[in-house]
Formats: C-alpha cells, sequence, structure tokens
C-alpha cells in the first residue's frame, strides 16, 4: 500500500472512532441521573425501571446457594474448610472483603439492625452484643435464622463435616476429597512455594482422619487395594451422610491440568514410594491425575456432583495459570467421567469466559461463588449475561460464604454474596430484556432457575413448592426498590 493509499485509509479509520466516541458520550449525557434502581417518572419500561422490576421478583425468590463454608453453632469451629486460609498468613485481599468496604456494614444493618452511619470504635460494643444476643436467642437454630432472613431455602456447605446447627435439608454436605490423591509423602510437592508448604500437610492430616475412620490403621502396599479400601469406602461413607457433592481444592496445590495416565504408570508411582521415599514432581503428578478420575468416576457412580475450585486465588503464591478451567477439557472429554456432573466453583473468575466455554460439555456446570463477595454488581451482570445466553440451565447461585474474622461471620457474607447476586442477576436480565434477546416472562423463568431450579435439579432436592416468598413473607433482610443496595 503507497503513502497516499495509508493517509486515506488512517482518515477512514480516525473519522470512524471519532464518531464512536461521540455516539458514546452522547450515550452517557443521555443516562439518566436516577440509579437503576429508581423508576423514571411515569412507570415507562426503561432500562432503569426493568433492571428494577426484575430485582423484585428476584429478591422473593426462596434461593438454593451452592457453596459456602458455613459454621457450626459450636464456638471456635474448626472444620468450614479443608484448607483455611488464615495458615497462609498475611496477603493481599480484595478491598471488598476488608472490614472497611461498605457492603459489610450494609449486611449488619439488614441482619442486626445497626442504626448507625459507621462502624466506629464507639459502636463496636453495642453492635457485638446484638450479634451475640442473637446467636444465643436462635441456638442452633441461628443458622436456619440467617436462611430465613437472606432468603435462601437451601446451603450447601463445603466442610470437613458437618455439625450443630448444619442439619437437612436446609444443609447439604459438600466434602472434601484431595487429601484422597495424596497417599505418598508430599515433601517435594510443598516445597514448591511457601503457601503449599503449610497447605500440604493439612492434607496429609486429613486423609489420617480419613483412615481412622474407616479404622485403617495403613495404607495397603497396592494402588487396587488402596482404591477398593480407602477411596471408595470414603466416597460411599460420605454419602451416606448426605453427601450431595465433592470438592477439590486442587488448584492450591497444584494446577488443574489433570491427565489421562494408565493405570500400569499410576501403579509403579504407588508401589514404589508408598511405604517409603520421596516421589518426583512427575511422579506424582502421574500418581494424582490417574486418581482424580478414579475419584471423580467413583463420586459420579454414586450420585455425588464433583466441585473444583476455578478461581484468580487466594494467596500471595497462588498460581493463578494453573486455576484456568481449559486445563479441565481433557478429563471433561473422557468418556467414562460423562455420568459425572461437575461444577466449576467461583465460575473460573478471570477465566469466566473459559469456563463458559466449557459448558459445551453436557456435564459441566458454574456457579457465582466469590465473584459474588469480590466482584461488583456490574463486573458480575457482564459474566452472568455470557453464561446466560448461551447455557442458562447450567449456571448455579452460590455465595462462598465463610467467617472472615471474628466481627465478619459467614451470615454477613452469606447476605452480601446472595444481595450482590440478585443484584447483578437483575442486571443482567434486566439488559437481555432491553436489547430483545429475552421476554420478560423468559427472564423470571432464568431468575428461577439460576437462584433455584438448576441446583434443585443437579442435586435432586425436594425443593418447597413455594419457590417464592409470599408477599407476607417477602425477604427482610434483603433491600427493595424503597431500600435500595447500599453500595450501588
Amino acid at each position: 500500500m503507497d503513502e497516499a493509499r495509508l493517509a486515506g485509509a488512517c482518515a477512514r479509520w480516525e473519522g470512524a472512532l471519532a464518531m464512536v466516541m461521540m455516539n458514546v458520550r452522547r450515550k452517557e449525557d443521555e443516562r439518566p441521573a436516577t440509579p437503576w434502581w429508581q423508576p423514571r417518572e411515569g412507570g415507562v419500561m426503561t432500562r432503569d425501571t426493568s433492571a428494577a422490576e426484575l430485582y423484585e421478583f428476584i429478591r422473593e425468590i426462596r434461593a438454593v446457594d451452592n457453596h459456602t463454608h458455613a459454621n457450626t453453632v459450636v464456638s471456635g469451629d474448626t472444620e468450614a474448610d479443608a484448607l483455611p486460609l488464615e495458615v497462609l498468613g498475611d496477603f493481599p485481599v480484595p478491598v471488598t472483603l476488608k472490614p472497611e468496604s461498605p457492603v459489610w456494614l450494609a449486611a449488619y444493618r439488614a441482619l442486626y439492625g445497626f442504626s448507625h452511619e459507621e462502624l466506629s470504635d464507639a459502636h463496636w460494643p453495642e453492635l457485638r452484643d446484638t450479634m451475640r444476643e442473637a446467636a444465643e436467642q436462635h441456638g442452633e437454630r441461628f443458622p436456619e435464622w440467617v436462611l430465613d432472613r437472606i432468603g435462601t431455602e437451601v446451603m450447601l456447605a463445603n466442610r470437613v463435616a458437618m455439625g450443630p446447627g448444619l442439619a437437612p435439608p436446609r444443609f447439604r454436605w459438600v466434602s472434601f476429597v484431595d487429601a484422597l490423591m495424596l497417599p505418598l509423602s508430599t515433601r517435594a510437592e510443598a516445597a514448591a512455594t511457601p503457601e503449599r508448604r503449610k497447605l500440604y500437610p493439612l492434607e496429609a492430616s486429613l486423609l489420617r482422619r480419613y483412615l481412622a475412620e474407616l479404622r485403617v490403621g495403613e495404607l495397603p502396599g497396592m494402588l487396587e487395594t488402596y482404591l477398593r479400601t480407602v477411596v471408595l469406602p470414603t466416597l460411599e461413607r460420605h454419602k451416606r451422610a448426605g453427601c450431595v457433592a465433592v470438592k477439590f481444592e486442587a488448584a492450591l496445590l497444584r494446577s488443574l491440568n489433570f491427565a489421562d495416565v494408565p493405570a500400569e504408570t499410576a501403579r509403579a508411582v504407588y508401589a514404589r514410594y508408598v511405604h517409603g521415599g520421596e516421589p518426583s514432581r512427575a511422579e506424582y503428578k502421574a500418581l494424582q491425575d490417574f486418581l482424580f478420575r478414579e475419584i471423580a468416576r467413583e463420586a459420579g457412580r454414586l450420585g455425588m456432583a464433583v466441585h473444583i475450585h476455578s478461581f484468580e486465588g487466594p494467596g500471595a503464591f497462588y498460581e493463578v495459570a494453573g486455576a484456568d478451567p481449559l486445563l479441565l477439557e481433557p478429563a471433561f472429554n473422557d468418556p467414562s467421567l460423562r455420568h459425572t456432573s461437575f461444577v466449576l466453583v467461583h465460575g473460573g473468575g478471570v477465566f469466566a469466559a473459559h469456563a463458559r466455554a466449557m459448558m459445551w460439555k453436557p456435564n459441566v456446570y458454574v456457579d457465582t461463588s466469590a465473584m459474588a463477595l469480590i466482584y461488583t454488581p456490574e463486573t458480575l451482570a457482564a459474566i452472568l449475561r455470557d453464561w446466560l445466553l448461551q447455557f442458562p440451565e447450567r449456571v448455579l447461585f452460590g455465595t462462598d460464604a465463610a467467617s472472615f474474622g471474628p466481627d465478619t461471620g459467614w451470615e454477613l457474607a452469606a447476605w452480601i454474596g446472595t444481595t450482590q447476586t440478585r443484584t447483578a442477576l437483575a442486571m443482567a436480565l434486566g439488559g437481555m430484556v432491553r436489547s430483545g434477546e429475552v421476554s420478560r416472562v423468559r427472564a423470571e423463568e432464568l431468575a428461577t432457575m439460576v437462584m433455584r431450579t438448576n441446583a434443585g435439579s443437579l442435586y435432586g432436592l425436594s425443593l418447597g413448592t413455594q419457590g417464592r416468598a409470599r408477599e407476607s413473607e417477602v425477604v427482610p433482610g434483603l433491600p427493595s426498590r424503597e431500600d435500595p443496595p447500599a453500595w450501588s
């Protein structure tokens, strides 16, 4: 291309870009100053009222929360996570998880009636008294009181074991199975990063617990025997205890790239090192890869879904690239695993589009947990819209509610995650209605699927016939149009 033609092309591109930017600025100028939850005068269905009216519908849906680490009512509960993050020490956390974030103040107001404009030192004694009184008043039913306050019918609790206050049918167990992949010494694995040095011993401790629960004194010498006497009985025991899914936190320990390893290879590694010695990382990876597929296959046969952590954190040494859902494609394409349902817990986070790509597999689901706490409603709304336009029947609501400290209990995180997801879902569906991508009726159907019925179908839950709160039972802890989300 000669210089004259090149200059002409550049001029045309610059002119087009200027027109685009002028249109963007005009749209910004035309945007109403009122927040989205406040209707325009005259009640016309605008981009604001569509989202606001959908929010009014969504806030009344009795939800199923796919992923939490809810605590029991036992003081000092230590079984909410197999790999509790406090062992990692100090590491950067998003602003939204810090106590000074306004979402926590909104949660204190909604759940505990906190009436002050800020959380000053002078107000903490009063607030702590109120929280303690609520826990004492409701006793073992405190967790159910929380669910009623946030509009959740069923909450899945991802824990080492269940306990007082977390009883079915309102709470369902999701157990941990990474320890079953790690029957050999993990010394070399743990040396990879300072954080893994702290995490791997916790997995070794959990495996010892599983062995003790089975009354197995020592690991058997052959891999087939380990599968028959440890792996399968542990999964069966969890199923009998009411487990609806098992969870891999593997991304905190290694990459999600689980290769298809021949049984002979895995058998040789296990036999060589089960009674001592240190496998190389390549050898151990081969055994772990084999065991991952065996565990997933057996979980599916028993009717339990497989949850897999896929997010950009936590930790200062966490390897984000190793949590990419695309790494799981070889496992998802394994014909022997097609009867196992997989849930990408946290929706892949920064890899949300990759998670959506994996939903081309008929047995892969995603949830909103962690994103519901860490991302803004606007960011989550964009992700939800992308998912819902393609695979709405496999999108699940989740919060990742957990205790973030003595004054920031799991119930507060549950309120935040629930409210932010309802807000984001209203924004996403409102945009889809405005664009003509779905009707208002279909938008309400999609909202119900995400918040409730998709999970009910996946886990075979016996949900109540009343999927939405009656007018007299509108969820007291959730904001309404008159009392919108405080951080919007």
